[in-house]
This record gives structure tokens, C-alpha cells and sequence, in this order.
């Protein structure tokens, strides 16, 4: 879900949400039928708004194509982190079906320093 008071309108965010999608891919995301991987994004914009009961044309303040690039960035480095951050703050939980361990995030910490990823 992707919420923004930019005043874009349907095409840009189409493409907005498209950007997190590219995200999931970043995080290693694998695409598959049925994976469930979708997107939706929506403006609060005033300008951008449909007032109930209008009937003729006003003039509405839409960000030009250029503009819409910082917006892409940040929604495409808004969900990679997202997914991160639901990764390595998971708890263990069991069910009947079965247990889903969190992930050793001490274990994820030494792996990347040994690979120079952090230090």
C-alpha cells in the first residue's frame, strides 16, 4: 500500500505502486502464480479529489512526469525496507500445522560481516 499527498494522478500512480513490486524483487522475492504480490497506491491530494456533486470542469495542479522520480525512489526504498524489517522482527509461532522459526538474526548479522556486507 503505497499513500501519498502528491498530487499525481492514475497513470503515476499505477506506476508508483508498480515501484513496489520492483521492491519485493530487490529483497529476493520470488514471483510465482498464486504468490499474491500486488500493489496499490493512492493519493490524498485535494486537488486530485472528485468533490460529491460537482458537475463541471475545474482545473486541477498535477505533478508533472518529471516530478513523479523521487516519489518512485521512495516508494521502492520505503518497501524493500518494509520487507526487512518484517523479516528480521518476526517471533517464532507454532500452530497445529506445524512451527515457523524466526529467523537467527545474530546468525544474518555474521554473514554479512563476513561477506563485507556490514561491518
Amino acid at each position: 500500500m503505497v499513500a501519498t499527498d502528491a498530487p499525481i494522478d492514475a497513470r503515476d500512480l499505477r506506476r508508483l505502486a508498480a515501484r513496489t513490486v520492483f521492491a519485493l524483487g530487490r529483497t529476493g522475492s520470488s514471483y510465482s502464480n498464486g504468490s499474491g504480490d500486488f500493489a496499490v497506491a493512492f493519493t490524498t491530494s485535494s486537488s486530485m479529489r472528485t468533490r460529491h456533486g460537482e458537475s463541471v470542469p475545474r482545473e486541477r495542479i498535477v505533478l508533472p512526469p518529471e516530478g513523479v522520480s523521487p516519489l518512485f525512489q521512495a516508494a521502492l526504498e520505503a518497501t524493500e525496507e518494509a520487507v526487512y524489517n518484517s523479516l528480521l522482527r518476526a517471533t517464532t509461532v507454532s500452530s497445529r500445522q506445524g512451527t515457523a522459526e524466526a529467523i537467527p538474526v545474530d546468525q544474518v548479522v555474521a554473514i554479512l560481516k563476513k561477506y563485507n556486507v556490514i561491518r
